[in-house]
C-alpha cells in the first residue's frame, strides 16, 4: 500500500457487533482506514470466535471477517464496562452495533444517551426487522428475512421449495448499507457538525433488491416466482448444461441472440418465429432452453466458453470456490492479500472489491486476538494503576448479550 492516507483515516469507529452484519459492516470501514475498535465480551469474546475451523485455537472466519481491526474485552453489565464504553465513544465518530433492538438501551449505551457527551456522533443499528414497528421485538436472522423479504420465494427451480441464497445475503447487503450510510452521515456531518441514528434492516435490505418483483407487481399484479438461473424477464439469460458442467450465457440483445446462434451452430433458431424477439424467447423458454442444451450437451464447457467468448457473447462457467480462490484473473488483480495474525502466522484475505487511484484500502493484519488492545487503549482512556489492570484483564464475567445475526 502506498503512503497515501486511506479514505477514512482519522475517523474512529466504536463497534458492539456480532456474528455477521455489524461485523461486516465495520470490517468495509477498516478497510477504508478507519480505526475500528471492537468491543467484545470477556467471557469468550464475539460469538464467531467459535466458528471452526480453527487453526491454532484461533477461528479462521472470525480473523478473515475482522481483519484490520483492534479488540477489547468489556463487561458492558457492569457498572466499570459501561463507564469504559462511555469514555470510548465520546472519543469516537461511530458506532455501529447489531444486538436485539433494545439491548442497547437496556445497557445505558443507547444513541440518545451516547450522543449527549458527544453530539457529533453517528450511531448505526442493524437488527432484524427494524428499531420499531410490529417485529422489532422478535429474533431476526439472515435466513428469517430472506424468508420474509420474499427472496426465498423466487429462489430455487419451480419444482422445488423454496431455498435460501448460499451466503447470508440479508446480513452481508445490511452490512454494506450501514457502511454507505455512515460514511454518507459522515461527509454530512462536515455541514452541520451533527451527528445522527441510522437504522437498517435485514429485511428491508432484502426487499431492495426486489427491483424486478416490483416493476412486475406494482405495473400488472404479478407475484414474482422461481426460475432456477433463468432470468425473470429474459431469455436465454440462465446457466445450460455442457457435457462436463454447466456455464451460464447471457443472449439477451438482438446481437448476442444472433451472435450466440451463429457461434453454437444453432442457425435454425433465427428463422424459428417462436425466437423472434426478446418476448417471443421468454414466453418460449423451456423449448428454448431445451434445444440449446441438446446442442451444448455435444460440447465442454471450455469448448463452449472459447466459442463464445470469441464472439463477444457474454458467457461464464460456474466456478467453485476451489476454483475461485485460484482464479487466474483475480490473482492477477492482486485481489487477494496476505494479513498477519499472532498465532496463526499469515492469513489470507480476501481483497475488497473497491479500489481508489489514490487512497487505497487498508491492507493490514487479520482479526485480533480476543483482548489484544485491552491496555493501549484503556490506559489512552486514563485508566491506570489497579483499574487498569482491572480492565486489561479478562476476570469479569459478562453474561450473555443479546444477538441479532
Amino acid at each position: 500500500m502506498s503512503g497515501t492516507a486511506a479514505p477514512l483515516a482519522g475517523i474512529t469507529v466504536l463497534e458492539a457487533g456480532v456474528f455477521m452484519a455489524g461485523p461486516f459492516a465495520t470490517m468495509q470501514l477498516a478497510d477504508l482506514g478507519a480505526r475500528v475498535i471492537k468491543v467484545e465480551n470477556p467471557d469468550g469474546g464475539e460469538q464467531t470466535r467459535a466458528t471452526g475451523p480453527m487453526i491454532d485455537g484461533e477461528s479462521s472466519p472470525f480473523a478473515r471477517l475482522n481483519r484490520n481491526k483492534e479488540s477489547v474485552t468489556l463487561n458492558l453489565k457492569s457498572a466499570e464496562g459501561k463507564a469504559a464504553f462511555e469514555r470510548l465513544a465520546t472519543d469516537a465518530d461511530v458506532v455501529v452495533e447489531n444486538l436485539r433492538p433494545g439491548a442497547m438501551r437496556r445497557l445505558g449505551l443507547s444513541y440518545e444517551e451516547l450522543s449527549a457527551n458527544n453530539p457529533g456522533l453517528i450511531y448505526a443499528s442493524a437488527s432484524g426487522w427494524g428499531q420499531d414497528g410490529p417485529l422489532s421485538h422478535l429474533p431476526g436472522l439472515d435466513i428469517m428475512a430472506q424468508a420474509r423479504s420474499g427472496l426465498m420465494s423466487i429462489t430455487g427451480y419451480p419444482d422445488m421449495p423454496p431455498a435460501k441464497t448460499g451466503v447470508p445475503i440479508c446480513d452481508l447487503t445490511t452490512a454494506l448499507y450501514v457502511s454507505l450510510a455512515v460514511t454518507s452521515a459522515l461527509h454530512e456531518r462536515n455541514t452541520s457538525g451533527q451527528g445522527q441514528y441510522i437504522d437498517v434492516s435485514l429485511m428491508e435490505s432484502g426487499v431492495s433488491f426486489a427491483v424486478w418483483e416490483a416493476g412486475a407487481y406494482f405495473a400488472e399484479g404479478t407475484v414474482g416466482q422461481r426460475h432456477g438461473s433463468a432470468h425473470q424477464n429474459q431469455a436465454p439469460y440462465q446457466a445450460v448444461a455442457s457435457n462436463d458442467g454447466y456455464v451460464t450465457v447471457g443472449a439477451n440483445t438482438p446481437r448476442n441472440w444472433a451472435a450466440f446462434c451463429n457461434a453454437l451452430s444453432l442457425d435454425e433458431l433465427l428463422d424459428d418465429p417462436r425466437y423472434a424477439g426478446t418476448y417471443d424467447r421468454l414466453q418460449n423458454r423451456i423449448p428454448l432452453i431445451e434445444t440449446i442444451e441438446r446442442r451444448t450437451a455435444e460440447l465442454t464447457t471450455d469448448e463452449i466458453v472459447e466459442a463464445l467468448n470469441d464472439a463477444g457473447v457474454p458467457v461464464a462457467p460456474i466456478s467453485d470456490f476451489g476454483q475461485v480462490f485460484t482464479d487466474e484473473h483475480l490473482h492477477a488483480r492482486e485481489f487477494f492479500w496476505d494479513g498477519d495474525h499472532p498465532t496463526m502466522g499469515t492469513v489470507r484475505q480476501l481483497g475488497s472489491p473497491m479500489r481508489f487511484s489514490r487512497t487505497p484500502a487498508v491492507r493490514r493484519s487479520a482479526g485480533p486476538v480476543l483482548g489484544s488492545s485491552n491496555r493501549d487503549i484503556f490506559a489512552s482512556l486514563g485508566y491506570e494503576g489497579a483499574e487498569l489492570d482491572a480492565l486489561a484483564g479478562t476476570a469479569n464475567n459478562p453474561g450473555k448479550v443479546e444477538a441479532t445475526s
